[in-house]
């Protein structure tokens, strides 16, 4: 493995753990990577050294305290945010989205036009969905063939009764990249809010929301070599102005205004611990320096691995893979196939019989599957890069496609 991740392998318990005799290959990624030591110490010694609740007088509640903030001061870095006070912290991506959802429902109203995506995650869909039950229209921007979206589309539904805009920046299912920057052009135009689900992007691709200019954006730590905890940002000022269900002792003002009860304080330890592994992958002055020089690392070699990967798996016959070609760099290292003959699920049987992790199903984009017309057929085999696979699990994952396509 190249420069600058040689060691990266050894930083990852779970890689040198073997079954039946052989090293497991992870290719399971985009639904949660594998985490480095360093995450784990960091939440191993929390929970030895500092765990109480927080706005205390000792010194472990005050440990706590400072947890909390460098994570916020860590995030805003990751997103290229204008602070820690647009951080804020929930259970999952999905709950945020629940949340921000019932607050929207007290300001839309009857006629009011919210646009989400046939392509995206049912956590960047379903939520909207329920502003149907308070009158508002909520109107899908079509998924074509190619797994692109159809932006003539998107320009033909948005209009200046539209309040909000919810889409993915990367397809968790098929690797599509979005052209959020066109979208965040269109939206200026008609006065709408702008909600980025950035959960698949976030792992891949160094993320400038003041340079996006997008209103709210979500994302999940375990997503990037973190642990289980969901990341909402929000422009200031915004979520000040938005009715959020919260208890009358809550803090009232952003960003702890959406995050309900005792947060995991364990687990924000552990996504400090994730941003800091990431820009220790990069060079520079300052943490973000570092964590966009580590993205442009990280994004060279994943792509290397998935032109291979794809370039590989294209030569089999009877395989097809779904979605965009790898003809340009801004597409997220996750490939998906289908195998005639094999359903996805007999396809990942046969793989784990050789100890390769990898998913089959809808992945929760479960509409994007049913308008490529796969769900009845199981979906598809997805097969997923991160910083620490290696040119010789794609070579063996190859040959092992291959030979399950030859049974």
């Amino acid at each position: 493995m190249p420069t600058p991740f040689a060691s990266v392998r050894s930083q990852f318990p779970s890689l040198s753990r073997q079954y039946n005799d052989r090293l497991l290959i992870f290719l399971d990624g985009p639904a949660g990577t594998q985490v480095p030591q360093s995450v784990i110490d960091a939440i191993t010694h929390y929970y030895s050294n500092s765990n109480a609740n927080t706005h205390g007088a000792f010194i472990t509640t005050k440990e706590t305290d400072r947890t909390i903030d460098e994570m916020r001061e860590r995030m805003a870095s990751l997103l290229g945010a204008e602070g820690p006070q647009t951080i804020s912290i929930g259970q999952n991506t999905t709950t945020l989205n629940f949340a921000l959802a019932r607050a929207f429902s007290r300001v839309l109203k009857p006629g009011d036009v919210v646009l989400i995506t046939q392509l995206d995650h049912e956590a960047n869909r379903g939520p909207w969905l329920t502003l149907r039950d308070a009158g508002v229209i909520v109107r899908e921007v079509k998924l074509l063939g190619t797994g692109v979206l159809d932006y003539e589309d998107f320009a033909s539904k948005i209009n200046d009764r539209t309040r909000l805009v919810c889409m993915g920046m990367s397809s968790n299912c098929i690797g599509t990249v979005n052209d959020f920057k066109l979208v965040r052009q269109i939206t200026y135009q008609h006065n709408a809010w702008l909600l980025l689900d950035a959960v698949h992007y976030a792992p891949h691709f160094f993320i400038d929301v003041k340079s996006i200019g997008c209103d709210f954006l979500v994302c999940s730590a375990y997503k990037f070599y973190g642990p289980h905890l969901g990341i909402l940002y929000s422009k200031p000022g915004l979520l000040d102005g938005l009715p959020i269900d919260r208890l009358r002792t809550a803090d009232q003002a952003a960003p702890f205004s959406i995050e309900t009860g005792t947060l995991n304080h364990a687990a924000i330890a552990g996504v400090k611990a994730a941003v800091d592994f990431i820009a220790s992958l990069g060079s520079g002055q300052s943490l973000q320096q570092k964590i966009i020089n580590a993205y442009q690392n990280i994004g060279a070699h994943e792509f290397a691995l998935a032109v291979k990967l794809y370039a590989g798996l294209k030569k089999i016959n009877g395989l097809s893979i779904i979605g965009q070609d790898f003809s340009s760099a801004k597409r997220a290292p996750t490939v998906s196939f289908t195998l005639e003959g094999k359903t996805p699920e007999q396809v990942c049987e046969q793989l784990a019989k050789k100890n390769i992790c990898a998913w089959d199903g809808h992945f929760f984009a479960i509409h994007a599957i049913e308008v490529l017309g796969l769900l009845e057929k199981g979906g598809v085999t997805r097969l997923g890069i991160s910083i620490y696979n290696t040119e010789e699990e794609i070579d063996f994952t190859i040959q092992s496609v291959a030979a399950i396509a030859a049974m």
